[in-house]
């Protein structure tokens, strides 16, 4: 036993980043840069508002079950993103990716008429955005600066708070 903790101990320190060097502040910046927080908690927003507006629009159930999907699939990338180099914002992220992932899923199995899924992902996207901002709200606490929540990661050396101070 000691032996195999020896072993995870010794694997784990090989994927030693920037992320875990540094003042919070900088660990959480780098692992925003690195592609792992921003754009993430856009995607999900953009996949849940489009999930609303396809049930705007009344489109077809094929169409809701693909933005539907759609969201179930960045909220799950979002959890392979995790954890951060925060264990309170790894906490907050992964509620919101978890609320997500049910949400895309109710709605993908009640979009051909079951009112009840269809509810409770409704209830589930709502309760998304109070989640998602307060992830947004940690991250600036942390480093000062609100991030961005673009769908596009940063170019090379960009700035993962190009959303504002």
């Amino acid at each position: 036993m000691a032996l195999a903790a020896v072993v995870v101990v010794t694997s784990l320190g090989g994927c030693a980043g920037q992320e875990q060097s540094g003042s919070p502040a900088q660990r959480v910046s780098s692992w925003m840069n690195a592609g792992g927080g921003g754009s993430g908690i856009g995607n999900v927003d953009v996949a849940s508002r489009n999930v609303d507006l396809a049930l705007a629009r009344h489109n077809v159930p094929s169409a809701i079950k693909e933005v539907c999907a759609l969201l179930s699939n960045e909220a799950q990338t979002g959890i392979g993103n995790l954890p951060t180099p925060d264990d309170q914002l790894t906490t907050e992220l992964n509620a919101a990716y978890e609320d997500a992932t049910a949400a895309g899923n109710d709605c993908f199995h009640g979009a051909d008429g079951d009112r009840t899924l269809m509810a409770r992902s409704a209830a589930e996207r709502t309760r998304l955005i109070g989640l998602l901002d307060a992830v947004v709200a940690h991250v600036k606490r942390i480093t000062g600066k609100t991030p961005t929540t673009d769908t596009t990661a940063p170019q090379s050396g960009g700035d993962p708070f190009g959303g504002g101070s």
